[in-house]
């Protein structure tokens, strides 16, 4: 029988796509935060009609599920259910100016099937499920 190690696998940036602007920003934030952290988790959540939400966190522990991306600078943690949304998409850093600057995911309906609307919801308020 195999243990669950069998599932930390090494990744490369063909898995996950990191565009230049945010691998930079990546590595600059890892130099701030120093030796505290280990890597930066990606994470995926929701689902429904709003569609899937994306997100990264810092991390000090890597779990038996997860995937590993070294990129020499820093390190990125993804779980395998996580990595089955990632697939098509694009992780960038846009700074608009005036302070407004973050990580953005793009593609996100390509990877997780989505069309960006609901379909099913009657609400006048405009949410699903209110």
């Amino acid at each position: 029988m195999g243990t669950a190690q069998s599932f930390n696998t090494a990744l490369s940036t063909s898995d996950i796509n990191i565009s230049e602007a945010a691998a930079e920003k990546l590595k600059e934030l890892f130099e701030d935060v120093g030796d505290e952290m280990d890597a930066i988790r990606i994470f995926v959540s929701g689902g429904g009609c709003g569609g899937m939400s994306y997100g990264m966190t810092f991390s000090d522990e890597v779990t038996p599920y997860d995937s590993v991306l070294d990129s020499g600078d820093y390190k990125v943690y993804v779980d395998t259910v996580a990595l089955n949304y990632m697939r098509g998409v694009e992780i960038d850093f846009v700074d608009k100016g005036m302070g407004e600057a973050s990580f953005v995911f793009n593609n996100v309906f390509a990877a997780t099937g989505g069309s960006g609307g609901c379909g099913t919801c009657g609400s006048s308020s405009g949410g699903c499920g209110s």
